[in-house]
């Protein structure tokens, strides 16, 4: 299915009528992986359908409060849920302890094993299984912050059906087959394996970079991703404030994302001064990417 980024909150700084604080959800095969924890993000999660019992893995990219203060009510209500097994919370080292200590004041009776893992500002895998990856890499921001890559490992070769009964492949071979493997048929005959399959569908990735100033690094680390979702905070009659604050106008996310070569580009975490003339943030956007451009909107589910 690829992956599907859910937005629940793509507002900057506080809540406003208009947006949430950012998060967001990645739902890969029925996994849900949360990105970030604003206020409301529980409640979010209700009004979208995800289902609590899919959540195991939240990552933090900073310690500022819009991303982060969603984050002890949301493990309280896991508990309330009696989540079992394992949850994960990936976050830069300086807040791990402060976040033990108000998990231990507000949420002391966890039904589940919580395990938090600091996050160190750079590259680096923090995530893995059969067919995911996470990746952290840095972003530049007033604290320390970090952005996430999500990228579907590569997937097996399609079986073309009529080829697989015409030359009667036994199920306990389709696997090998699929990994590449040619036929060998009773008789001894070679079956070629492109002309049981077809090339795969390929695999998705998907990069999460807010909060973060223009930066060729970043761009650099992103580079050929799929889908980019990038801040966008300001337009061009607000950059002295980007700057000033560690953050992306719309343009430069569009100037970004074309120097990435991103197939696709979400744009977010807007200010409420904007409220009601977001669509300038999407025209600059647009001119600098030159490409049309996808607006973060709560509620809104984009496939990669």
């Amino acid at each position: 299915m690829g992956l599907e980024v859910n937005i629940l909150g793509c507002g900057s700084a506080s809540p406003s009528l208009r947006h949430l604080p950012s998060c967001q959800v990645i739902n890969h095969n029925g996994n849900l992986f949360m990105v970030d924890c604003g206020e409301g993000a529980q409640l979010s999660m209700r009004r979208m359908g995800l289902k609590f019992s899919r959540l195991r893995h939240i990552f933090i990219s900073h310690l500022h409060g819009d991303h982060i203060l969603g984050l002890p009510g949301l493990l309280s209500t896991l508990a309330l849920c009696e989540t079992r097994g394992e949850v994960h919370v990936y976050m830069p080292a300086e807040g791990v302890e402060l976040m033990r200590m108000m998990i231990a004041q507000f949420a002391h009776s966890l039904t589940y094993t919580l395990e938090i893992h600091p996050l160190k500002i750079g590259k680096a895998l923090i995530y893995e299984d059969k067919s995911l990856t996470v990746e952290t890499m840095a972003l530049c921001h007033a604290v320390p912050a970090v952005g996430f890559i999500f990228r579907e490992k590569p997937r097996p070769r399609q079986m073309r059906g009529d080829m697989v009964e015409f030359y009667k492949v036994p199920v306990s071979q389709r696997a090998a087959i699929k990994a590449g493997a040619d036929f060998v048929t009773d008789d001894g005959r070679v079956i070629p394996n492109s002309w049981l399959t077809a090339d795969p569908l390929p695999s998705a990735s998907y990069a999460y970079c807010s909060d973060t100033i223009y930066n060729p690094g970043v761009v650099q680390a992103v580079a050929g991703v799929g889908t980019l979702y990038h801040e966008a905070t300001y337009a061009d009659d607000k950059a002295h404030l980007a700057a000033q604050r560690g953050h992306t106008t719309a343009r430069q996310a569009g100037q970004a994302a074309r120097e990435a070569g991103a197939k696709q580009l979400i744009i977010g975490h807007f200010s409420s001064s904007y409220i009601g003339k977001e669509d300038v943030l999407r025209t600059e956007a647009e001119e600098a990417y030159g490409a049309p451009v996808l607006m973060a909107d709560e509620g809104k589910v984009f496939e990669v």
